[in-house]
């Protein structure tokens, strides 16, 4: 638990990204992931259409680019991974970044099992028609199978529906029967942790050549698809019902709320892969140049996406002569059952379905390679040396967390309906790390770490938001994740029983408890009085003032002119 005493500080010098722009396209790709796709375009239309953008504009300046530029300060100064960062910011919230790594890990060994989805799509794609493309197949339930999409006939489900519950997830009738292992899917699951291990298993050294592949494969397909969804007839009704303003909503709070939160989720806060991934950068990189860079190319992404996407929802409409409301949706039920529905109906499907997969692969790898990295810095950072003894290479202890996230994830494709929420514990930790750096060890701090890396403090606008607006509305979107907090679904029908929900809830407190816990560790471990304790828990040991590279003149021009 002494974490900020860790052997950290090693005689061997801390590995570099080879190039700024490797730092770049790695941070694109963890922020960009499958969430631009399956989460923005929904919840633009659900909350105003082309009006939201005016609040997730705004929550993007005052939230996403100054914490942004907070977690990446912190991550390039002190060289660290989030556990040890913090714990030398703030030994009192040290269980912040132990948290971080928690939640992060917890979430790679789900995440992955969306990619092994992907693969299983994949693969399926090359047959010579799509198997989600009618329902004459063995695992269709042909008295209610549509070959479309049933509209308002509840008791109909399309072919693409059949095929992700029925032959992907081959689906129990409830929870608590867990049926047995999906083999298939095991086998992809161990290719899709193969394939994530030799991406990472060299450090940023090798995560750094496979972004320039992975981050910006996407656009290709994104933009491809863009043109040619926009010339399918109906394409224009999608578009059109995915930015027409409803400037109404602007006067209701839970849509500001859901552009902050959207926001928030996206570019990745407070998972810790953004302080782990700057502490590889030179310490005079210039860091608000890449903050706007990788925050910009965030949002710019999911607008483009929500045109993607809406203009193939209208061509289905169109098809099937359903409004466009019946069709759109989010989440995986997008990419695993709408998408695909689209595809069986495009001219040259064959074509389309591999590349929006392997799209979405590269999407999902990405953010993947940030997750991990967050357990292998960790493990590095406070460990290296005696992990080293025993394993003798990095590479068999990134072998290690990759084997250990793997069997973690089996029980992910057990034949199970699948349901995996963090906002409420994430939202409780981002509002202990905004707590932490910007209100305990203070905005002056955090102006003289960007002084010193920079050789200019940051302006105005980013103190007064470091100060006082992004905590309020981290606080804001806390306490509506509580207020507004629902029982888990699946479909339209199926309610999780109460012992699953005290069960979500368990996995979210295996993250956040990490926060009391290293409170009270710390408290207890220091000497003196319960004040002395306390006043001693709040000092950091960072050190301001030594600093060991200068920052060159060519960024402090570049901060400048930013």
């Amino acid at each position: 638990m002494s974490l900020a005493k860790a052997d950290h500080q090693s005689t061997e010098p801390r590995e570099t990204w080879g190039r700024r722009l490797e730092f770049v396209l790695a941070s694109i790709g963890y922020a960009v992931g499958l969430g631009n796709v399956w989460r923005f375009p929904y919840l633009c239309y659900r909350s105003g259409g082309g009006a939201f953008l005016i609040p997730y504009l705004i929550m993007l300046f005052l939230c996403g680019i100054p914490l942004l530029f907070m977690e990446f300060t912190v991550g390039q100064y002190t060289r660290l991974g989030p556990v040890h960062a913090v714990a030398k910011i703030c030994p009192l919230f040290k269980g912040v970044g132990l948290a971080t790594v928690v939640i992060s890990y917890v979430l790679c060994t789900y995440y992955n099992v969306l990619m092994t989805w992907a693969l299983y799509y994949l693969l399926h794609s090359f047959s010579s028609s799509l198997p989600w493309q009618s329902c004459n197949n063995t695992w269709n339930s042909v008295g209610n199978c549509s070959t479309g999409f049933p509209g308002n006939a509840t008791h109909l489900q399309s072919a693409s529906q059949q095929f992700f519950d029925h032959k992907v997830l081959e689906m129990t009738t409830g929870i608590e029967h867990s049926g047995g292992i999906r083999w298939e899917l095991f086998g992809l699951l161990i290719l899709a942790w193969a394939i994530v291990y030799f991406c990472i298993f060299k450090g940023v050294k090798s995560t750094g050549k496979v972004v320039y592949f992975t981050a910006t494969f996407p656009y290709f397909i994104l933009f491809a698809l863009l043109i040619n969804n926009v010339q399918l007839p109906g394409a224009k009704d999608g578009i059109l019902f995915f930015l027409m303003p409803n400037w109404s909503k602007l006067l209701e709070v839970q849509v500001w709320v859901n552009a902050a939160a959207q926001i928030f989720n996206s570019i990745g806060i407070s998972f810790g892969s953004m302080i782990s991934m700057a502490s590889y950068n030179k310490f005079n990189n210039n860091i608000l140049r890449d903050t706007f860079i990788v925050s910009l190319a965030n949002s710019a992404t999911s607008i483009v996406a929500g045109f993607v996407i809406f203009s193939a929802i209208g061509y289905m409409a169109h098809i099937h002569n359903l409004p466009v409301d019946d069709i759109a949706t989010d989440g995986p039920g997008l990419v695993f059952v709408v998408y695909p529905e689209v595809f069986s109906t495009m001219p040259v499907s064959q074509l389309w379905a591999p590349l929006f997969f392997i799209m979405l692969l590269c999407l999902g790898l990405d953010s993947q390679f940030a997750m991990v990295e967050v357990a292998v810095t960790f493990i590095m950072d406070g460990f290296g040396k005696k992990v080293l003894q025993v394993f003798k290479r990095k590479e068999i202890i990134v072998l290690m967390v990759c084997s250990v996230g793997f069997l973690l994830g089996i029980p992910h494709i057990t034949r199970l309906m699948d349901h995996y929420t963090a906002v409420v514990s994430l939202m409780f930790l981002a509002f202990f790390e905004v707590l932490a750096i910007t209100l305990i060890f203070g905005v002056k701090r955090l102006s003289v770490m960007v002084e010193n890396m920079l050789g200019k403090k940051p302006n105005l606008f980013f103190r007064v938001c470091w100060q006082f607006l992004s905590p309020m509305l981290v606080l804001g979107i806390l306490i509506s994740s509580i207020v507004q907090y629902t029982p888990a679904r699946y479909g339209k029908s199926y309610t999780y029983p109460l012992w699953a929900e005290v069960v979500g809830w368990f996995i979210s407190l295996v993250s956040i408890i990490w926060i009391p816990l290293g409170a009270v560790h710390e408290l207890w471990t220091t000497e003196g009085s319960l004040l002395q304790r306390l006043k001693k828990s709040l000092t950091p040991t960072v050190d301001l003032e030594s600093v060991s590279e200068k920052p060159s003149s060519e960024s402090i021009a570049l901060f400048t002119a930013a």
